[in-house]
């Protein structure tokens, strides 16, 4: 089942020199809770600040937060005291603690800044704060899909602690890529620009895609694009009677007793992460792997093999 979100379907909220478009409407008080079938997925949004803009979202509940700088810099503080700039091309995996408040800002006074941002519900409680970010150069993401963040780090990607893999992509005119899932794994594909035909559906920038009970993504660039590609652990839904923790929207109960954990400490998830795979393209071109170029990483987990 593929689900289509297009761009003028987003909530658009704009407020002095901060323009912001929501592909899910995550509830503004309370604890967060999963976009319906996809898993942790909490919110993508995408930001644009004008020069000197600043926004400040709410303190809430704790979430895990891959922000992507598309464009311009943007500079972060919070009621901690730490503070910090992700500039373009970089991205950054955030926790942030029950109540802490943030303020972010353009760190320019000429240049808009444009933002991605994905929010995940956090895997467990108490996890505290701290934040982590790397640049990954056009190049390494030119025609495959490139591991951003994951719970292993793998290929120097950025590490998380739910179950989800972020890949991103810069994708030539023509390219065909085919994403497996693994089964309990569902996707969501948004398109920060270019054009792709997804499964015989056409997507435009700011368009994006849900997939589940699929076995793989299937797109095509129809023009120079560039994706973001979120893979997610959907839990199964089963009946209060089997014992499963999995609500009516999958999101996941921490049974009482469940401990913390420091950045330092941070586990694995329970469930086995899938290696990034890719098919043939139609016309019959070489596979390629859907991965960036390895890099030597000393706490990588061994690559499974399909």
């Amino acid at each position: 089942m593929i689900t289509v979100r297009r761009n003028r379907e987003r909530r658009h909220i704009q407020g002095g020199k901060c323009d912001m478009w929501l592909t899910f409407s995550p509830p503004q008080e309370g604890p967060l809770r999963p976009a319906g079938d996809f898993g942790a997925l909490v919110a993508l949004n995408e930001v644009r600040l004008a020069p000197g803009g600043a926004f400040a979202p709410p303190a809430r509940e704790e979430a895990e937060i891959v922000t992507y700088v598309y464009r311009g810099a943007l500079a972060q503080e919070d009621s901690t005291g730490s503070s910090g700039v992700v500039q373009a091309g970089e991205l950054q995996s955030m926790i942030t603690g029950r109540g802490i408040r943030h303020k972010e800002t353009n760190a320019s006074r000429s240049e808009w800044a444009h933002i991605f941002r994905i929010s995940l519900v956090p895997s467990q409680v108490g996890l505290g704060c701290g934040s982590e970010q790397k640049r990954f150069a056009a190049a390494q993401r030119r025609n495959v899909l490139c591991v951003v963040a994951s719970p292993d780090g793998r290929k120097g990607s950025l590490r998380l602690l739910q179950d989800t893999i972020i890949c991103s992509s810069v994708l030539d005119s023509g390219y065909h890529l085919v994403h497996e899932l693994f089964p309990g794994r569902v996707a969501w594909l948004h398109i920060i620009r270019g054009e792709v035909t997804m499964h015989d559906v056409i997507l435009n920038p700011g368009d994006g895609a849900g997939t589940v009970l699929e076995p793989s993504v299937s797109l095509t660039a129809r023009e120079n694009t560039e994706i973001l590609l979120v893979d997610l652990y959907r839990a199964p839904r089963t009946s209060p009677a089997g014992g499963s923790l999995a609500g009516p929207t999958g999101e996941v109960a921490l049974p009482p007793g469940s401990t913390a954990c420091s950045m330092a400490t941070r586990p694995r998830p329970p469930t086995s992460l899938p290696p990034l795979l890719t098919k043939p393209a139609p016309d019959g071109r070489r596979p390629r792997t859907a991965s960036c170029p390895r890099q030597a990483h000393d706490n990588e987990a061994p690559r499974r093999r399909a």
